[in-house]
C-alpha cells in the first residue's frame, strides 16, 4: 500500500464520519486524528449523549468500515 492509497483511504473515512455524524466539523476530524476516544469524546460534546451511547454508536460504525474496506 502506498502513500496515495493510505491518503486516499483516509479521506473516504473521514467523509464516511462526516456522513454518519454531520455535526462534527472539519477542524473536528483534525483534532481527532484517527484516535477513536477523541472521536467519541467529540460526537459527546456535539450530539450531547452519553459516553456509552457514542462508544456504541462509534464502535458499529467502525465494524461497518472495516467490513466495507475489505471488499
Amino acid at each position: 500500500m502506498n502513500k496515495d492509497t493510505i491518503q486516499g483511504d483516509l479521506k473516504i473515512i473521514a467523509g464516511q464520519i462526516k456522513k454518519q455524524w454531520a455535526m462534527l466539523t472539519d477542524d473536528d476530524l483534525k483534532y481527532i486524528e484517527g484516535r477513536k476516544e477523541l472521536l467519541i469524546g467529540q460526537i459527546q460534546k456535539r450530539y450531547g449523549i452519553a459516553k456509552e451511547k457514542a462508544s456504541e454508536q462509534v464502535q458499529k460504525w467502525s465494524d461497518t468500515v472495516k467490513a466495507s474496506l475489505r471488499a
